[in-house]
């Protein structure tokens, strides 16, 4: 296909036959104009040498198919630029400019926001602006200090550019049982760590083989979470893993609350938190919220990080060493979590409000004399530790890392 540019004299062209074959030509046009306002007196001269207002509509057609080619001008554009020749005889320049905002984040603000969200798997609005005003303020990285001041609603506007869009990367039921073992309630922590929330995730089955169960542990008023994975959820297999979790809080452990699933109310897990000095307590039938916090830690760690696919059993040791060793560290330290402000209606409904977000560990911090929560040998000053060695980000990207590691070596 050849190409060809047109300069403004084109005063051969004086039918609308010497258009039509034009217009049929294999060429591409290339109209170059000295200035906006050229292209403008052109448009005028076509209008008026082919007496355009009073041709057949389908002869208006082909003018306006002319000067498209011509000047790459939209057809809405076109079509405003003639209904202004028809108004006041003349196209003129604007005398008025759009208005245009200012850009306050550039390309490398959106470069650090896709590495956040990458490492951190894309969390919330909420979270991300949290994680981002603590590597510019408790980490002092330089380089956040214009995406730590953004707002929330542009942080999304952000996250729907195409920059950031092509760079940004079995359930089993339970059965019922009559076991009398723990008391049927929800537990009632009063702003007091120490209460925990217990689930069970199914990595599902393949060809009648089981896959990993992972073990599910979340402090109600902390949102504090220790994930662990085994074989299977008999006895042999949970009854370790549990007393491992439960060592992994570093808050005193009150209460143990799950589902009526029999892989928890059984005698030697009820054995288990005696020997701990730990209440249990399980869910109440037609109550489905009173587990509603380790259902939804299912649903937005451990599925979104571990996904559907089946894993098999014999992987069960690595997964749970790449918990303890890394996942559970991120989860507490560089993890931000939704807090929410309760409120009571006039009718007596509570209301609750999302508005803060702090790692598990920030929350611990935020409560009055923290040290009486935690547990024998377990000080503020080894958590602070923990969580100023590294970064969010920095953590995030070896947690990713590692479960890079962890996830290839399930295809050998």
């Amino acid at each position: 296909m050849n190409f060809m540019t047109i300069h403004m004299n084109d005063s051969q062209m004086v039918s609308l036959v010497q258009i039509k074959e034009f217009l049929q030509g294999s060429q591409i046009i290339k109209f170059e104009g000295i200035s906006r306002q050229e292209k403008y007196d052109w448009i005028e001269n076509i209008l008026s040498r082919f007496g355009y207002f009073r041709l057949r509509k389908k002869d208006k057609n082909t003018i306006k198919k002319y000067i498209l080619s011509m000047t790459g001008f939209s057809d809405a554009q076109l079509t405003r630029l003639i209904a202004k020749k028809k108004e006041i005889g003349k196209i003129l320049l604007s005398s008025t400019r759009r208005h245009t905002f200012s850009t306050n984040y550039d390309a490398d603000d959106l470069a650090r926001l896709i590495e956040t969200d990458n490492a951190h798997e894309r969390l919330s609005g909420p979270a991300t602006k949290r994680i981002l005003i603590r590597e510019y303020e408790t980490f002092k990285k330089k380089i956040f200090e214009r995406l730590s001041k953004i707002s929330i609603s542009h942080l999304y506007n952000l996250r729907a550019k195409r920059q950031y869009i092509s760079k940004a990367l079995t359930y089993t039921k339970t059965q019922a049982t009559q076991a009398s073992i723990g008391e049927r309630r929800k537990p009632r922590p009063d702003g007091k760590p120490g209460f925990i929330r217990v689930d069970s995730v199914h990595q599902g089955d393949s060809d009648k083989a089981k896959g990993v169960y992972h073990i599910n542990l979340t402090d109600e008023v902390l949102q504090w979470e220790i994930v662990g994975c085994v074989e299977g959820i008999s006895e042999r297999f949970l009854l370790p893993l549990l007393e491992d979790l439960i060592k992994q809080f570093p808050s005193k452990i009150i209460n143990f609350h799950s589902d009526n699933g029999s892989e928890y109310i059984n005698k030697r897990v009820a054995e288990l938190l005696n020997r701990l000095l730990i209440k249990q307590t399980k869910s109440r039938s037609r109550h489905s919220n009173d587990n509603a916090l380790a259902e939804s830690k299912n649903g937005s760690v451990v599925r979104k990080h571990m996904g559907y696919v089946y894993i098999q059993s014999k992987h069960a040791e690595a997964i749970n060493d790449f918990y303890k060793k890394y996942f559970n560290v991120y989860l507490n330290y560089h993890r931000p979590c939704g807090f929410s402000t309760d409120t009571i209606d006039a009718k007596g409904k509570i209301k609750k409000k999302y508005d803060r977000y702090l790692t598990p560990y920030e929350k611990l911090l935020s409560l009055k004399n923290p040290e009486q929560y935690l547990k024998e040998g377990i000080t503020l000053q080894m958590l602070k530790k923990i969580a100023e060695e590294k970064s969010d980000n920095e953590y995030a990207e070896l947690m990713q890392k590692e479960k890079a590691k962890l996830f290839k070596s399930f295809t050998k």
